[in-house]
């Protein structure tokens, strides 16, 4: 996979997608600074200039269907608690696709696909990873970043590296690492514990404390809460509490 730094843009994401319009192979994109980065929810990502990782990546994911899309997802957040774990930090995925150190966290994901028919044509996979920053000044209320957990620096062309080799390997080949990958997926799930915790239907409004059953291959979360009773939820359907 190619890796291109850029100094500035205005989104890693928007950038790959104009290299897939032109016809690129496989690439990574980081950026030294990132002046419009979108997280989730069209939410901004914070990041101080030269201090973190963003990235975009371009993927031709074979063999999956659209049906099975969210597989994509669950590589490239593994992939990155892989790197993570390279330098000493356990992290969780908190579902969908954010990075998690305890209750605090260090990566957002943005996954896009372009889809015909029943192929996946490409992917792109954008990620922000808290790597030096040690002050965030936005509302976002709970982030953190590699040094201030280990005190270290990161080498910010060397994680950008490490990213596009962890999530390589992780892209499944087949059905059986399909399954394979869910399985370490749940594992690493962040509150996958088997204990109940905060959380709130953003379709009724109501508050309630339930415990995560599974992720269907679908990707829609599965909590029971604390009546026994079980719920399925798409993304944006259910919303994590903070205890």
């Amino acid at each position: 996979m190619e890796i291109i730094s850029v100094d500035v843009t205005d989104s890693t994401n928007s950038l790959v997608k104009e290299l897939a319009k032109r016809g690129s192979g496989e690439c990574l994109v980081y950026a030294i600074e990132q002046t419009a980065g979108r997280g989730q929810r069209g939410n901004k990502w914070e990041s101080e200039p030269g201090k973190n990782l963003t990235a975009s990546m371009l993927l031709f994911p074979k063999d999956i269907l659209p049906s099975e899309q969210f597989v994509i997802s669950e590589a490239v957040a593994l992939g990155v608690v892989d790197i993570l774990g390279e330098m000493g930090i356990d992290a969780r995925v908190k579902w969908p696709n954010d990075i998690y150190v305890g209750d605090r966290k260090i990566s957002g994901i943005l996954i896009e696909h372009s889809v015909m028919g029943r192929s996946i044509m490409h992917t792109v996979a954008g990620v922000g990873l808290n790597l030096n920053q040690s002050k965030f000044i936005s509302d976002a209320p709970n982030p953190v970043s590699v040094v201030q957990l280990n005190g270290k620096e990161c080498d910010v062309s060397k994680a950008a590296v490490s990213l596009a080799e962890a999530v390589k390997r992780r892209i499944p080949l087949d059905k059986m690492e399909m399954r394979l990958l869910h399985e370490e997926f749940l594992s690493k799930l962040w509150r996958g514990d088997g204990n109940l915790h905060p959380f709130l239907d953003k379709n009724s409004g109501k508050r309630f404390r339930g415990k995560i059953m599974d992720v269907g291959l679908d990707g829609l979360l599965r909590v029971m809460d604390d009546e026994d009773m079980l719920h399925d939820y798409a993304f944006k359907e259910v919303e994590f509490l903070l205890d």
